[in-house]
């Protein structure tokens, strides 16, 4: 079995990581900007995968990972994962319709409330101790997603069409239109950064580059929010105006 997964501060990836271990037996793991991540999507049958949703919708990046390999998941058997920092009302719906339109059969779907990890805005900022319970149980809810995958039962949550309207109600209507394009909005303030390039290593668009001491941005940023979140300087931001709050999955293990 092969799981998948786009990741920013690492949300998904560990909760494809401890669904891995759940589920035990041969299990390969690839996020999308690994050069290893489509031979795997060619050579495997049954995939997980696992991402974060931005505005109820899929992030730039993973639909271009989807759409630009759309011959390779006719017959495929797909079960989705889609972590969030509040609610999202159909995650995994959406990216499970768009992979239907290119032949794959999904087999379920689960909701995951993880760490928020939008940096640079005061919403949804939990203590370090409350995001640790909140990786708890997620945790707890995955294995027993687990148990019900073996079982043949597996959830299908955010499936259903009244996920749907709660997705496109909820947030996709109003704001939707910001992940149909990669974004130019990644501010660098050159008073803190010192060019450690941190940022450039991390980004998976490979839309940072150093230039002498310091970095510069591209307009190919997929908003995964790693690199403000990663910055030791506090000099990254997207869409608020400075960092209130960093953390990693790491963080709250």
């Amino acid at each position: 079995m092969l799981g998948i997964y786009f990741s920013g501060t690492g949300n998904s990836r560990y909760a494809l990581e401890v669904f891995a271990r759940e589920y035990g037996g041969l299990f390969r793991l690839s996020g999308i900007e690994d050069e290893k991540a489509v031979e795997l999507l060619r050579e495997n049958q049954d995939i997980v995968i696992s991402y974060s949703v931005q505005y109820s919708s899929i992030p730039k990046m993973l639909r271009d990972f989807v759409d630009e390999n759309r011959g390779l998941w006719q017959g495929k058997n797909v079960f989705v994962i889609a972590t969030m920092g509040a609610f999202s009302g159909d995650g995994a719906g959406i990216l499970a319709r768009r992979l239907r339109k290119y032949g794959a059969r999904i087999n379920g779907g689960l909701h995951l409330k993880m760490p928020d990890s939008i940096a640079d805005e005061k919403v949804l900022k939990r203590s370090r101790e409350e995001n640790r319970a909140l990786v708890k149980r997620a945790e707890d809810k995955i294995g027993t997603a687990v148990r019900e995958v073996k079982a043949g039962h597996p959830p299908r949550e955010g499936l259903s069409w009244l996920c749907r309207m709660a997705g496109l109600f909820g947030q996709r209507l109003y704001f939707g239109h910001k992940t149909r394009q990669y974004t130019d909005r990644l501010k660098i303030d050159f008073n803190r950064c010192v060019g450690c390039g941190t940022c450039v290593k991390q980004c998976p668009m490979q839309n940072l580059r150093l230039e002498g001491s310091k970095v510069l941005a591209e307009g190919r940023c997929t908003m995964c929010y790693r690199c403000v979140n990663i910055c030791p300087k506090q000099a990254v931001t997207l869409l608020g105006k400075r960092v209130v709050q960093q953390g990693t999955i790491e963080t709250y293990l």
